[in-house]
C-alpha cells in the first residue's frame, strides 16, 4: 500500500475514516454541537458528495461543479447513517483502488469549474491528493465534533493528543 492510499483508506495522517466513524448513532451523528455549523452527518453526506463527484470526474463523467457551496450539504437527512457511512467508505475504497494503479493515476481527466470558469485538466493523480486533503480535513472536523460530544476515541482506536 503506497502512502496516498494509507491517507485515503489506513492511517497515513490519522486514524483510519472507518475508526473515525465508528461506533455512532442515529442520535449522535445528527446532534448539533454549539457553534460548529454541521453536524456528523452533515459533514459525512459532504464527504461522499465531493468523493462521488471527483471519482465521477475521473471516469470521464462530466457531472457539473454545484452553482452554490449549500448544494455539498444535505438539506434533510437524506439517507440512514449506516448506509451514508457505507458509501463513503466504499467511494474510499474506490479512490484508494486508484491511488494504487500508476497507469491511471497518469490519464489526463477534465475537471468541471465553478462558472464562469473554464473547466481544468489534470491528471488523475492530482484529482486523487485533492481527495485525500479534502478528506483529512473534513475527517479532522468530525475528530473534534466526537472530542466536543465526549464521544472520541472510537473502539479501534484514534490519537487523543
Amino acid at each position: 500500500m503506497n502512502e496516498l492510499q494509507k491517507i485515503l483508506i489506513a492511517d497515513g495522517v490519522g486514524a483510519p475514516p472507518s475508526h473515525v466513524l465508528e461506533a455512532m448513532d442515529d442520535e449522535l451523528v445528527h446532534r448539533s454541537v454549539p457553534g460548529a455549523p454541521h453536524s456528523i452527518y452533515e459533514e459525512v453526506w459532504h464527504l461522499a458528495f465531493w468523493l462521488e463527484l471527483s471519482l465521477d470526474w475521473i471516469a470521464g463523467r462530466l457531472t457539473p461543479y454545484p452553482e452554490h457551496a449549500s448544494e455539498g450539504f444535505p438539506s434533510t437527512r437524506t439517507e440512514p447513517w449506516k448506509k451514508l457511512r457505507e458509501r463513503f467508505l466504499y467511494g474510499l475504497e474506490t479512490a484508494a483502488a486508484l491511488a494504487g494503479d500508476p497507469a491511471k493515476l497518469s490519464l489526463p481527466i477534465v475537471c468541471p469549474s465553478r462558472a464562469p470558469s473554464e473547466p481544468r485538466s489534470m491528471p488523475a493523480l492530482e484529482q486523487v491528493e485533492g481527495i485525500a486533503a479534502h478528506n483529512a480535513y473534513h475527517l479532522g472536523r468530525i475528530v473534534l465534533l466526537r472530542q466536543l460530544l465526549e464521544s472520541w476515541p472510537p473502539p479501534s482506536g484514534g490519537d487523543t493528543w
